[in-house]
Order: C-alpha cells, then structure tokens, then sequence
C-alpha cells in the first residue's frame, strides 16, 4: 500500500508559477512511476507529468516547457511539480499518482485556479 499527500495548490494570476508537492508513504520502495494528473470540471483526468524510477520524464504536450517533474533528492519519496507561465486552461483538481506492483494509487487531488 501507498499513501500519498500533495500540497501546494492555489490561486494564482495568468503568467504566475506554483509548486505542487507529493510526499509518498508506505510501500515506496516498489514504486516505479510516480507522476501528476488532472482533471477540470466536465472533462477526463489526464496526465501532465510522470517520473519514472530511473529519472525518465513524460509530459503532455499542453504544459511541455512550462511545467518540470522532479524528486526530492534527500527525500526520494518527494516528487514536485514545478508550474511556471500558467494558464486559465490549467485550471483543474490535480492528483498525485504512484505506481507500485502495478497498481495506481491517488492522492486526494488539490485545486489550482489560474485567473486571466
């Protein structure tokens, strides 16, 4: 089992950064992706941003260049996901995922606004 924790959302104006934080618990070392994932009101969740175990990176191609996925070095069980130049279509309830024995585990999402 895994638990995970993010942190980090908010309003923020068009243009402006944000910094989501995802602290991971439990089984973390038989985790091979962990990644981020979000979901605006009347559409799908979607990926934005995964890492993998050996520090391969996937993004979408609507935040590529404005958005990076990184670990926490000290703490390997810490990954970020640093937002820069947001946009109102960023706008969504984001979800920290974690892959462990081939089953998904989510975080409780938290919000970010990006006001035009």
């Amino acid at each position: 089992q895994v638990q995970l924790v993010e942190s980090g959302g908010g309003l923020v104006q068009a243009g402006g950064s944000l910094r989501l934080s995802c602290a991971a618990s439990g089984s973390i070392f038989s985790i091979d992706f962990m990644g981020w994932y979000r979901q605006a009101p009347g559409k799908e969740r979607e990926l934005v941003a995964r890492l993998g175990s050996g520090g391969s990176t996937n993004y979408a191609d609507s935040v590529k260049g404005r958005f990076t996925i990184s670990r926490d070095n000290a703490a390997k069980n810490t990954v970020y996901l640093q937002m820069n130049n947001l946009k109102p279509e960023d706008t969504a309830n984001y979800y920290c995922s974690a892959r462990s024995t081939g089953i998904n585990y989510w975080g409780q999402g938290t919000q970010v606004t990006v006001s035009s």
